[in-house]
């Protein structure tokens, strides 16, 4: 069990800022083995303006986009500091996307991912979404490490 990791550190991680940060605290992290993380999904999201007025609840593809942010803090965190440099890993491709329950406004989406393998540049991770006990939606996720300049 890793100390948990805050806004801040997540801010100097992933460029992502609002509307478009999905990932707001990580519970639980072991380099190279697995990381645990939550969204909390409130009304004030801007996607729920369309998606949908009068029964909104949370787009798959942004389910997938929390997995996708949690999978590259994992391998941002797994790496030392230095060898992590101004690298961002990069979203790459998805494989065996499922999704099982929908997300609404007050749910709190627990963001489980764990290593399947690395090669070079490449990180291939499986993520799970949870509400509670109930997996909303599952996926393996590919990235990729690249030099990023701000």
């Amino acid at each position: 069990m890793s100390e948990p990791i805050d806004i801040k550190q997540i801010f100097s991680l992933l460029p992502h800022r609002y509307p478009m940060l999905l990932v707001d605290r990580v519970l639980d992290f072991k380099a190279y083995e697995h990381l645990t993380a939550i969204k909390n999904v409130t009304i004030n999201e801007n996607f729920f303006a369309g998606h949908f007025p009068e029964s909104p609840i949370m787009p798959g593809v942004l389910m997938l986009e929390s997995l996708a942010q949690a999978g590259g803090l994992f391998a941002g965190l797994s790496q030392p500091p230095e060898e992590n440099e101004g690298i961002l890993h990069f979203f790459a491709g998805i494989d065996n996307a499922k999704f099982k329950h929908v997300v609404v406004p007050g749910d709190q989406l627990r963001l489980e991912i764990k290593l399947l393998t690395r090669k070079g540049v490449f990180w291939r991770v499986h993520g799970e979404a949870y509400v509670g006990d109930k997996l909303a939606c599952s996926a393996d996720l590919l990235s990729a490490a690249k030099e990023f300049k701000k």
